[in-house]
């Protein structure tokens, strides 16, 4: 059975995509811990992220920092901080968080409530400066 993010992959699902080659896929967490909250995924479903085989890894933390790189530069902030938890979907996966602080990243903390629009515009400028520096 396919998970969600291939789900959203595929087009199945709508999301709010901020980058994407032909083996990952980045989109905005919909639950997001603050503003351009993203996730990265590899398009080949694996549960586990440390199943993906060596050269697959590799690239995909390149993506992840290529799209880290997009973030920081549509909204300033001190760093991107990168998690890797894997228990909220049966589908490796990447969130990349622009902090200003280390609380930033406390899963825990209150999701931001965001409109549509808000996602999109937040997409757009990602996508933006993705397109940019990496097509």
């Amino acid at each position: 059975m396919a998970t969600i993010f291939s789900k959203i992959i595929s087009g199945d699902i709508p999301s709010y995509k901020v980058a994407e080659d032909n083996e990952f896929y980045a989109f905005l967490d919909i639950n997001p811990l603050v503003k351009a909250h993203t996730l990265v995924v590899p398009k080949r479903e694996v549960d586990y992220i440390f199943d993906l085989e060596d050269e697959e890894l590799a690239k995909m933390q390149l993506f992840a920092k290529r799209v880290a790189s997009a973030i920081k530069e549509a909204f300033p902030c001190k760093k991107v901080g990168q998690a890797v938890i894997g228990l909220e979907v049966p589908h490796a996966h990447i969130h990349l968080i622009p902090i200003q602080k280390e609380s930033d990243m406390i899963f825990s903390n209150p999701k931001l409530k965001l409109s549509s629009e808000e996602f999109v515009e937040i997409a757009t400028s990602i996508n933006k400066i993705w397109e940019d520096k990496y097509k």
